[in-house]
């Protein structure tokens, strides 16, 4: 009997709760973008500047969505671009850093 009245969950990890979420949606979008600029400039050795900047803006943004985020989906796209933006953080870091060749 208690099957019956469970939610379906198929689809579940792009459920929301019908409400609009402004905040968390534009944070979703931010770290994505800035996952995705930082990815990719991580693969130019001259780059590095901007891969370590945005993947740095990029955590942050992400970490502070995942702290106010409320629904499946939002942590998802987060998660996503949390990564993109770690991989293009520690590779822009190891090409140069967030100064290098600016000061020193």
């Amino acid at each position: 009997m208690a099957q019956t009245m469970r939610p379906n969950i198929a689809g579940s990890l792009f459920a929301t709760d019908h409400k609009p979420h402004p905040v968390q949606d534009t944070l979703v979008a931010v770290t994505l973008v800035l996952g995705v600029v930082s990815f990719v400039t991580a693969m130019f050795d001259h780059l590095h500047l901007l891969s370590s900047w945005t993947g740095l803006v990029g955590i942050l943004t992400g970490a502070y969505g995942q702290f106010i985020s409320e629904t499946t989906r939002e942590r998802f796209g987060l998660i996503v671009g949390l990564g993109a933006s770690a991989v293009g953080f520690f590779l822009g870091m190891a090409h140069g850093g967030l100064f290098g060749g600016i000061i020193g």
